[in-house]
C-alpha cells in the first residue's frame, strides 16, 4: 500500500489533487474524528464530507457482523436496479418510504448523485408541465423553464448548470440555459436570534420578479426550485412566509413546487426534511448526501397528469437506479438515528454551537449573523479574505470546516457530536478568531 505522506504526490501524477492537505486512515477515524495517517494527528470533523456523513466514522453499529455481510455481499455485485430487484432493495425502499417519507408522498425514484437528483426532479415538472398545457403548445418541451434563485447550487449536471450560480468557475464557459433567476429573500440575524434586516421588503422584491416571471413565460414555468436553506450559496434561511408564498404562486400558475434537500435533507436540520420545521410542504423533494443514495420523492399532485413519469415506463430511469450498497448503508443508517434518537441529539448540539458562537460575537466582534438548524450552522465575517485566513486559522487549530457564500463559514456536525465536542470547537474558533484580531 502506498505510504500515506506519498499519496498527494501520487494521485497529483494522474489527476488534480488540491484538497485537504492530510491523509485520512478509515480504520483509525472515529466518531465526529477524522485520523490523518499522514501527520498522526486528529481533526475534529464539523465538515462531514460536504454534509454527507451523518452518523460519524466506524460507528459501531456499522461493525455489527450482520451488516458486514450485507455490505460485503452487495459490494460484490452491482445489479441494475432500476430493473433487477433483490430483497436488500426491497429493505431498503420499505425502510425508506415508510420511517423517511411522509405518507403524503407515494413515489420514488433512486438515482446516484444529487445533481441527477435534481435533474430528475426538473424531468418530472418538465413532463408533468408538458401534459397540463398540451404538448403540442410547448414545442416537445423546449420552451419549459424552471424558475430558481440567486446564490443556488444545485449541482453541475446538464440542467443544473442552469440553476447554479455561485462561483463562476463551477459553471462558466458552458452552455447553458436562459432559465428566470430571482432575488432570493434571505434572512440577517441579529445576536439574539431575531431578524435584523427588513425582510418584508426583500420578500417584496422576490415576490415581484417571480411575477414578472410568470408574465414574461405565460404558461411555461413548469417548476419553481429552492433550497429550504441554501447552503454553498451562504446558508442562507428563508422565512417559511415566502416559502408558503412560493406554494401559493406555484398552485395559482400550475407549476410544481420543487424542493432541493440534497444538504438539508435526512435529518440535517433535526427533523428527516427541513421543510417539514418551516411548515410548507412541496411537491417534489430532491435528496442526496447523508442518504448516501440519492433520488426524489413526489406528493399525488402529480397525478393531475395520469400518465405522468412514476406511471410512464422508462420516462426517468438510470442503469443502476443507485447504488445497492448505497442502499444497504442507508437502510442501517435510518436504524441507528432512530434507535439513538440523533435528530434529537443534533438539534440540541446545533443550538448549544449557536448560542456559543454568538457568545463569542458579542465578546469579540468580528463575527455576525450567526445562523442555523441542527447540523446546519454559519457565521459571517467581514471580508472573503478574512474568512479564507480563519478557516486556515480553525484547520491548524485541528477544526474542519468550509465556506459559505462570499464571506460566510458553515459548520456541518456529524449527527453522533457530543456536547463535549461543541465546547471544543466553539473554543478552537475563540482561538483562531483571536490570531485573526489581535486580542
Amino acid at each position: 500500500m502506498i505510504d500515506p505522506k506519498a499519496v498527494h504526490a501520487t494521485l497529483a501524477k494522474h489527476q488534480l489533487a488540491d484538497g485537504f492537505p492530510f491523509v485520512m486512515d478509515l480504520e483509525r477515524s472515529q466518531g465526529s474524528w477524522i485520523y490523518d495517517s499522514r501527520a498522526n494527528r486528529r481533526y475534529l470533523d464539523f465538515f462531514t464530507c460536504f454534509a454527507s456523513w451523518p452518523i460519524g466514522y466506524n460507528h459501531p453499529g456499522t461493525l455489527e457482523e450482520s451488516f458486514r455481510r450485507e455490505i460485503e455481499l452487495a459490494g460484490r455485485n452491482n445489479p441494475a436496479n432500476s430493473d433487477l430487484y433483490t430483497t436488500q432493495m426491497a429493505d431498503f425502499v420499505e425502510a425508506f418510504a415508510t420511517q423517511m417519507t411522509p405518507a403524503e408522498y407515494p413515489y420514488h425514484f433512486w438515482v446516484a448523485g444529487g445533481a441527477l437528483a435534481v435533474e430528475n426532479a426538473l424531468k418530472v415538472a418538465f413532463d408533468w408541465k408538458a401534459h397540463k398545457v398540451g404538448v403540442d403548445q410547448v414545442h416537445d418541451g423546449n420552451d419549459l423553464v424552471i424558475l430558481h434563485f440567486k446564490a443556488a447550487f444545485h449541482g453541475r449536471s446538464g440542467y443544473t448548470m442552469s440553476l447554479t450560480n455561485t462561483v463562476k468557475d463551477k459553471v462558466a464557459l458552458f452552455p447553458k440555459f436562459d432559465w428566470p433567476r430571482v432575488h432570493n429573500p434571505g434572512i440577517v440575524f441579529d445576536l439574539d436570534g431575531n431578524i435584523a434586516n427588513d425582510i418584508e421588503a426583500e420578500e417584496a422584491k422576490a415576490c415581484a420578479e417571480i411575477e414578472a416571471a410568470f408574465q414574461k413565460y405565460p404558461g411555461r414555468i413548469a417548476g419553481i426550485l429552492i433550497e429550504p436553506m441554501q447552503g454553498e450559496g451562504g446558508d442562507v434561511h428563508f422565512r417559511t412566509e415566502f416559502l408558503a408564498k412560493l406554494r401559493q404562486y406555484a398552485d395559482q400558475h400550475e407549476a410544481l413546487l420543487l424542493f432541493d434537500e440534497v444538504q438539508t435533507g435526512f435529518f440535517g436540520s433535526g427533523k428527516p426534511w427541513l421543510w417539514q420545521i418551516k411548515g410548507v410542504a412541496p411537491d417534489v423533494v430532491a435528496f442526496g448526501k447523508k442518504t448516501q443514495v440519492c433520488g426524489i420523492y413526489a406528493s399525488k399532485r402529480v397525478d393531475e397528469v395520469p400518465d405522468n413519469v412514476f406511471h410512464h415506463s422508462s420516462r426517468i430511469n438510470s442503469t443502476w437506479g443507485g447504488n445497492l450498497v448505497d442502499m444497504v448503508r442507508c437502510r442501517k443508517f435510518i436504524e441507528i438515528i432512530l434507535a439513538e434518537k440523533l435528530g434529537d441529539n443534533v438539534a440540541a448540539r446545533g443550538e448549544e454551537l449557536i448560542q456559543g458562537l454568538r457568545g463569542i460575537a458579542r465578546e469579540k466582534g468580528n463575527i455576525s449573523n450567526v445562523r442555523g438548524v441542527g447540523s446546519l450552522v454559519a457565521f459571517t465575517l467581514d471580508s472573503p479574505e478574512t474568512r479564507n485566513a480563519m478557516i486556515k486559522a480553525m484547520r491548524e487549530r485541528e477544526l474542519l470546516v468550509l465556506p459559505s457564500g462570499p464571506q460566510a463559514i458553515r459548520f456541518r456536525l456529524p449527527l453522533v457530536v457530543s456536547a463535549e465536542e461543541v465546547n471544543q470547537a466553539l473554543e478552537r474558533t475563540s482561538e483562531a478568531l483571536s490570531t485573526l484580531v489581535g486580542a
